[in-house]
């Protein structure tokens, strides 16, 4: 339970092989706003989303997913394990974070792949959410995923020659795939090799963002390693979401539910077609396009704190 006395609490959530830690900061009795962080294998990081809100007004609460930031096991150090990180534990995760919270409904928000994770908890329990509001919205699809690491190559072929160079795939194997079996094998000096090359990807393909500034995306090698392991785990296997369980199908499931879709126009890693798609699919929604954006950026945030305003003020 959320100590009533203090503003900012924080601590682990047991859960089965793994600890979940979470942050919550505000309002103990405001209306609690669950934030998801991007990747899969991001993190809370500094904190910059407790900011979002009004403290007076809010709970904000957020979490590093499992396997990342101070969460443990951190993904490396368990690889047996790797094959039950899915989306739908996350989805559990969530569960059990907000019955260790005493939270009855939240507002859900999501950044970048916590978007579609927001998506994906919302179509699951759909009665524990008073309203979401995402940036940079992602389904983590086949088309998305296959978009990001091999069609956007047509933008940057000559860094996309040397990622594909890097992969080391077999005949017929996609490069995601070869990237993923590589990152959780049991060479692990070639999945440090296998992450250098998949950084360097990931910082190409965001290059045209307004706000990009050169160099890699992850100095720290364990950040790296948790980084690429998990984002080619998820995407490898479309985020989980296949056999009637993909976003974009089920969308209208959500109507009823306030919905913010905050996109930045200039966002080439994951174009505005998918949330325009989903807006039209999902009656609630409100698509906002940030004309001057890329992947995310001040203006989406605060387009973001003023979708949680709005919300809350319909409850």
């Amino acid at each position: 339970m959320i100590d009533q006395r203090a503003e900012t609490n924080s601590g682990w959530v047991d859960v089965p092989q793994a600890k979940i830690y979470w942050e919550a900061k505000g309002n103990p009795k405001g209306v609690p706003v669950l934030y998801l962080h991007g990747g899969p294998g991001g993190a809370l990081g500094k904190g910059g989303y407790r900011r979002r809100h009004d403290p007076a007004r809010f709970l904000t609460v957020g979490l590093d997913q499992r396997g990342c930031g101070k969460s443990i096991p951190i993904v490396q150090d368990d690889l047996d394990h790797l094959a039950q990180n899915t989306t739908q534990t996350l989805i559990e995760d969530l569960e059990a974070l907000r019955e260790h919270l005493g939270i009855a409904k939240w507002i859900v928000t999501g950044v970048s792949w916590g978007s579609t994770l927001a998506l994906a908890y919302a179509l699951k329990h759909p009665d524990r959410v008073h309203g979401i509001a995402l940036v940079a919205v992602t389904t983590t699809s086949r088309d998305e995923v296959q978009w990001i690491t091999e069609d956007v190559g047509r933008i940057f072929p000559e860094a996309w020659q040397e990622f594909s160079d890097a992969a080391k795939a077999n005949p017929g194997e996609r490069l995601v795939d070869a990237y993923a079996r590589r990152l959780a094998g049991e060479d692990r000096d070639d999945a440090r090799q296998a992450a250098l090359a998949w950084d360097r990807w990931e910082s190409t393909h965001i290059a045209l963002d307004p706000l990009w500034q050169p160099g890699a995306m992850f100095d720290d090698e364990r950040e790296r390693m948790t980084f690429a392991l998990l984002v080619t785990h998820y995407w490898s296997h479309d985020g989980f979401l296949t056999g009637g369980q993909e976003i974009e199908s089920r969308i209208h499931g959500l109507d009823g539910i306030p919905g913010y879709l905050i996109h930045g126009r200039r966002d080439i890693s994951g174009p505005v077609v998918t949330p325009w798609k989903l807006h039209q699919l999902w009656k609630s929604s409100h698509l906002v396009v940030v004309e001057d954006e890329g992947h995310g950026g001040p203006e989406s945030m605060q387009a973001l704190s003023r979708a949680v305003e709005e919300i809350a003020a319909g409850l």
